[in-house]
């Protein structure tokens, strides 16, 4: 009987391919990808001739025997378009198919595009939410994240550039400004992380071209009382205000809001930078 593996691969930069997941993609039988072409230029570059299936939304139903047919004869490795299968892709019901069948199925771990903005994003790491993409319709997308704006947690969504402008306008008007990481392009050669506030955010955003997919890392609701940020996340949260294009006098007053720091203290502050 063959393993299931869940191969992790780049979510852009190709040096982030593990020696690990190389190898066993080279050793199975077959390669259960999501989209076979974008899977086959990867192969291509490091060299691996797996025969390739494809396994994505739409089929994962009727391709559930045929993969487990191939496991009963050898390894087969299940990779999505980028990071790691089974999140925010359909191979939840593979995984599960393939242990109920007796298969074991193991990771090769490797790069994750929530948990990468999250590492970087100067938010709480303790303790966190994925929740994926954000709906599309605008109704829906109040519907959820009001579910989940009362949570302590950090939160984490994914976004497409074409939403980012309206989701940053619906987490500033039922979050209010918290602060928040917005990462895109993450590995890539114009990869970019903008930290600050979401009220910022949305501002820095709207001048921008639509361009790179997002991942969301978004503060949890604040406690009763509210913990005073560090120098380092105020300094960060004044830097992102300036290049942004605020006035000392406003951002002064909109980062008081959530800080805990005094409007004349960060105006000192943002005047110094000066």
């Amino acid at each position: 009987m063959g393993t299931l593996y869940l191969v992790a691969t780049p979510i852009g930069n190709l040096e982030d391919m593990s020696p690990r997941a190389i190898r066993i993609l080279k050793e199975a039988s077959l390669i259960a990808a999501e989209d076979t072409r974008h899977t086959g230029k990867l192969l291509k570059h490091f060299e691996i001739e797996t025969p390739l299936t494809s396994y994505f939304e739409h089929n994962k139903l009727d391709k559930l025997d045929f993969v487990l047919d191939r496991l009963s004869t050898g390894d087969v490795a299940l990779v999505s378009d980028a990071g790691t299968p089974a999140i925010n892709d359909p191979g939840y019901e593979l995984v599960r198919a393939a242990l109920a069948s007796g298969f074991d199925v193991l990771p090769v771990p490797g790069p994750s595009a929530s948990l990468a903005a999250l590492t970087v994003s100067g938010l709480p790491t303790d303790s966190f939410l994925y929740l994926g993409y954000l709906p599309h319709k605008t109704s829906e997308r109040h519907k959820f994240v009001g579910q989940v704006a009362s949570l302590p947690y950090t939160l984490i969504f994914l976004e497409s550039p074409y939403r980012i402008v309206e989701s940053l306008e619906d987490l500033l008007s039922i979050f209010g400004d918290r602060r928040i990481c917005v990462a895109r392009e993450m590995t890539k050669m114009f990869e970019e992380y903008w930290r600050g506030t979401i009220g910022g955010a949305l501002e820095y955003f709207k001048s921008q071209p639509a361009r790179g997919e997002f991942t969301l890392v978004v503060e949890g609701k604040p406690g009763d009382e509210e913990q005073k940020w560090t120098e380092e996340q105020l300094s960060a949260a004044i830097e992102a205000g300036v290049k942004s294009g605020k006035s000392a006098k406003d951002l002064s007053a909109e980062l008081a809001k959530v800080s805990g720091w005094s409007k004349r203290e960060i105006y000192s502050r943002i005047n110094k930078m000066g």
